[in-house]
């Protein structure tokens, strides 16, 4: 098989009314498909979406948008399996507002390892609220953690069980 990284590059190109998408099948059925929208934001087009490997560089296209979505996405809603923005969700999410992920970091996350500023929820968390099994925090709720007001098996400072019982409330608040 020739080397692809050599070879001038066939793409199926299509203008759609929202944007172009690039798309290119290799000899042996894997894809590459790379779509922008013809809307731009401060020079970020309004959605960014990538697939599979480029065939002219060898490697994953990054996602840069407002929306991005890829394996790699960078954006201000960013969707992949590393993802950074204002709202990131992914296997690893950098998020400065919200963290949705396996290891999630924002003001607010959520994540197996989340690393929240305001709040976070994971088995192993830090926040001023942190819930996890492993907690660390200012207000937590674990089954071990370390912090001012600390809620866990064989101990319930009475703020923190205030603080957990008023978040709870605010919860139920919004679904019912």
């Amino acid at each position: 098989m020739p080397n692809m990284l050599l070879e001038k590059v066939e793409y199926k190109t299509e203008v759609t009314a929202l944007g172009t998408w690039k798309r290119h099948v290799y000899p042996d059925g894997r894809r590459f498909a790379e779509f922008r929208s013809h809307v731009d934001v401060y020079g970020w087009p309004l959605l960014h979406y990538t697939y599979g490997i480029c065939p002219e560089t060898g490697r994953h296209v990054v996602a840069r948008g407002v929306i991005a979505v890829g394996r790699i996405a960078v954006g201000v809603v960013a969707l992949g399996h590393v993802a950074a923005g204002l709202v990131a969700v992914g296997q690893g999410a950098l998020g400065i507002a919200l963290g949705l992920g396996q290891a999630a970091s924002g003001w607010w996350c959520i994540g197996q390892l989340a690393l929240g500023g305001a709040f976070g929820l994971g088995q192993l968390a830090t926040g001023a609220t942190a819930i996890g099994q492993l907690a660390l925090g200012t207000f937590v709720l674990a089954q071990a953690g370390w912090g001012a007001h600390v809620w866990a098996p064989g101990h319930a400072d009475p703020a923190a069980v205030e603080h957990f019982r008023a978040l709870l409330n605010a919860v139920a608040a919004l679904f019912g």
